[in-house]
């Protein structure tokens, strides 16, 4: 889900982007580059699972005009690769929306923050809950961790939407039309969350060294 045409307050939109742009900067900080110039194998997963998800933007609902409803797979990027990664991830991703004409290039920062910035913090904050406080178990980490907390990831940035267009929609219909977009989010967050808890069950059983939130170790040899 995001953005497609202006409608937000111009002051909201470079609000987005200064927050955006801040975690951005953040991800940049723990200098994430320095994992893909030592793994080259990272590299290709990295930029493969980019341009996939890419690709896979471009199957989208044009709920309405300013609005588009698509599968963000952030959760998904978060888990494989944690955060850092997955954000610049997102960003290209946006980048390449821009590029191709598909959305307006003051909306970037927007789009980043409830594409990008919100469903990885979100599945961050859930992936830290099992790591930390639950059981070292395979099915933990797979229903509580990938299939609710891609879920979760994908109603807050539902709910991101509908926060941004209630503090600054430039047009009084369309706060009326985030509202409807909104009944729409039970139908997007078992999707979500079923693609992903499905790949990242395929991973797990024949690549889990590919997934960096996960620890072999502690979920399976030792059980």
């Amino acid at each position: 889900m995001s953005f497609s045409e202006l409608v937000l307050v111009p002051w909201l939109l470079w609000l987005g982007a200064a927050v955006s742009l801040a975690f951005v900067g953040l991800a940049l900080s723990r200098r994430p580059w320095q994992a893909l110039l030592d793994d080259h194998a990272l590299q290709h997963r990295w930029l493969a699972a980019t341009v996939m998800v890419m690709l896979l933007w471009q199957l989208r609902a044009q709920a309405v005009d300013w609005l588009t409803l698509h599968l963000m797979f952030t959760a998904l990027l978060t888990l494989i690769f944690k955060a850092p990664l997955a954000l610049l991830s997102i960003v290209a991703v946006n980048l390449a929306m821009v590029l191709l004409g598909r959305v307006e290039w003051p909306l970037l920062g927007v789009n980043v923050l409830v594409t990008g910035v919100v469903p990885a913090l979100v599945i961050s904050l859930v992936w830290r809950l099992v790591d930390r406080h639950l059981p070292d178990h395979l099915m933990v980490f797979l229903f509580v961790g990938c299939f609710f907390g891609s879920a979760l990831a994908t109603l807050g940035a539902g709910g991101a939407a509908v926060g941004l267009m209630a503090l600054g929609a430039s047009d009084p219909g369309a706060m009326h039309q985030a509202l409807e977009y909104a009944r729409f989010l039970p139908l997007l967050m078992p999707s979500e969350a079923f693609i992903t808890g499905m790949l990242m069950s395929i991973l797990l059983v024949y690549h889990p060294d590919w997934v960096a939130t996960f620890n072999d170790h502690r979920y399976i040899d030792t059980k």
